[in-house]
Formats: structure tokens, C-alpha cells, sequence
């Protein structure tokens, strides 16, 4: 990591929808190469630990909470929560920090990395590289093996599943997610 840094710009943009309210940061070099930090959840929003995985002084780090998440307005909010108006609200804020044609790199991962594939394919001409990490594409296999199988995350964690699975009436276990 490199050596924690403030941001120089912060604020909320409301999106154009206005549903919510998103907090971006903008830290680094101001004249960088802007670089858009996309967080897991979905729902669990930005920390100052994330300025730290670009190298400040080549990168304009941009941060944002998504909709509903961290420091964005209203907190937990469902409400036109979306993968396409997040993918519309990203875009917004590429247009709403300034002087981004296209971002040099998108980081995402877990939620993050499936709105930064989402994002690519909605505006490929925004953007010019990508670094996924713990790729979740929300499909049926990934949501059983965290959400339904023992065998998968449970296998991990088996005290925990099993306190998961414990809140379900077992003639309702055979879709955990659904009966939730």
C-alpha cells in the first residue's frame, strides 16, 4: 500500500434521478491519470484505506459510495437501487469531477468488479483497462455457493451457516436466499 493521503475534493452529487445522494472524494495528483475505485457490497462503501491501493502521485484516485452505501444519502436505501442507474450514476460522475474523457483504470472488486464489467460494456469507449478482484457475478452458481450450500462458504464457515440457515424453518431451507 502507499502512505495514506487526504483527499484534495469531497462532496455528495445528487444523481438524475434524485433518488440519492452519492459522496465521491477525489485524492492524488490532480493532474493524473484518473482512476475510478469501485467498493464491494453491495452496501458496504469506501475507506480511506482505498486511496492507498493507487500511487498517488501518477493517479487521480476518484472514490464514490454507491447508492445506499457508506456515507451516501439515504443510508441502506433500496429505492432505485439498481445495476443500470448505478452504472448511469458512475457515468454521471465521470462527467461531474471534471476532466475525465475516459477513466485509465476502473478497480473493482467483489459487487465492485461486476459494476465495473457492467459499466465497461455500457460505455466501452470510457474506459481503458480494468483490475477485477474477487470477480462476483451475482449468477446462480455464485449465489448458492455463498448463499445455499453447505459445501460452498459453509465450508468455510460452518458455524456461521449454520446460525444463517438456523433463522429458516427447515422445510423452507431448500432456497435459503428466497425464503429470506
Amino acid at each position: 500500500l502507499y502512505p495514506p493521503i487526504e483527499p484534495h475534493m469531497s462532496g455528495f452529487m445528487r444523481t438524475k434521478d434524485g433518488k440519492h445522494e452519492l459522496y465521491y472524494e477525489v485524492s492524488g495528483n490532480p493532474h493524473g491519470k484518473p482512476a475510478l475505485f469501485l467498493h464491494g457490497g453491495p452496501g458496504a462503501g469506501t475507506v480511506p484505506m482505498h486511496r492507498q491501493l493507487f500511487d498517488p502521485k501518477i493517479y487521480r484516485i476518484v472514490l464514490v459510495d454507491q447508492r445506499g452505501a457508506g456515507k451516501s444519502i439515504p443510508n441502506a436505501s433500496l429505492e432505485a437501487n439498481n445495476t443500470w442507474s448505478i452504472v448511469q450514476d458512475l457515468e454521471q460522475l465521470r462527467e461531474h469531477v471534471g476532466g475525465v474523457d475516459a477513466w485509465h483504470t476502473i478497480y473493482g472488486g467483489s459487487w465492485g468488479s461486476t459494476l465495473a464489467l457492467a459499466y465497461a460494456q455500457s460505455h466501452p469507449d470510457r474506459v481503458r483497462s480494468m483490475v477485477l478482484r474477487g470477480i462476483f457475478l451475482f449468477g446462480v452458481q455464485d449465489r448458492n455457493w455463498l448463499f445455499q450450500d453447505k459445501e460452498g462458504a459453509g465450508s468455510f464457515f460452518p458455524a456461521e451457516f449454520e446460525k444463517y440457515a438456523s433463522y429458516i424453518p427447515h422445510g423452507e431451507r431448500g432456497d435459503l436466499l428466497g425464503a429470506y
